[in-house]
This record gives structure tokens, sequence and C-alpha cells, in this order.
């Protein structure tokens, strides 16, 4: 049994991607844009957990809408004073059945509202970036989910690297 940092996510396909892409991205000390590999809408965070529980548990997921269709947009915002994202609709039922099948891995869920999004970059701890001026580029676009990710998340002074460990089909 071996443990990961996970989290349940979704990743955007091509045309999405290149929708972000397209946003501007100006240099800024103490701004870290996140990069293509990187832009997924995280479903449930895990934190340290089993892979082989995560992965049982992605198995009895029972997806209560269909199709998922994730939209993304209307324009760039951010939380609070250090993400830069993109907000993305459609994914809360989704979110609310992978919070179910997960219960008993990992960490407890949040204790939050979802809140779908992608981020586009983080300000450093010891910066301060204005981020207001970096909201509000219109971006819209959509795209039927098929399929989650367990996702393992591997932290470093450069950001973080994702790797996909199991998937699992909403068709069944």
């Amino acid at each position: 049994m071996a443990t990961a940092r996970l989290f349940v996510a979704v990743w955007p396909p091509d045309d999405v991607v290149a929708l972000l892409a397209a946003l501007d991205r100006p240099e800024l000390i103490g701004l870290r844009w996140t990069q293509r590999p990187q832009w997924h809408v995280t479903l449930r965070f895990l934190g340290r957990a089993d892979v082989d529980d995560a992965r049982r548990a992605l198995g009895d997921l029972i997806v209560p809408e269909a199709p998922v269709v994730a939209v993304v947009g209307p324009v760039v915002g951010r939380f609070g004073q250090r993400v830069l994202q993109v907000p993305v609709s459609g994914l809360d039922g989704l979110a609310a059945a992978v919070v179910r099948a997960t219960a008993g891995v990992g960490e407890p869920p949040d204790d939050r509202p979802f809140a779908g999004h992608v981020t586009l970059a983080r300000v450093s701890k010891a910066a301060r970036v204005d981020l207001g001026r970096l909201t509000g580029q219109t971006i819209t676009g959509s795209w039927s989910v098929t399929e989650v990710s367990l996702v393992e998340s591997r932290l470093s002074s450069a950001g973080a690297a994702y790797e996909e460990v199991d998937r699992r089909s909403l068709s069944g």
C-alpha cells in the first residue's frame, strides 16, 4: 500500500487548453504562471492517501447526471490576493459524487462549497501583485466530461508536477 499526495480531477480538452493558452500572461515579479500540463479542475483533494484505496473508491463512483458538461468562463477571476483563475461551472454534481465515493479516503473533504476552476497563476508568499488588473479577460468554452482522473501531485520549488495514476470513465 503506497501513499501519495492525491486529488481527483478532470482535464480540459485541447480546444479549451488553447483558449486558456491564448489569455494574456504578462511577466510580473512574484507571479508564477501555471503551465499546460497543470491545467485541470480539482473535484476533490485527497491529500496523503493510499493509492489503491483511492482507486477502489473511484470504482464506486456513481454520477447522477449525464451528460456532464463543464463550462469555462465567462471571465478570468481571482481567489483572494494569491490565485488567478478561470471559473468552470457544471461540475457540482460530479464533484459531490466524487466526494461521496471517496469519503473514507485521505483527508476529510473541504468544508466549503465546490468552486470549479482552472488555476492560471499564483502569487509567491512574499510578493505583492495586484491580481485585480489581470482579471476580467473574457473566456468562454465548454466540453463534455467523459472521465475523471486520480492524480498524484509532487511539489517542488519549480511548482507542482502531476501524474495521472488512474482514470475512471463516466460511461460505466
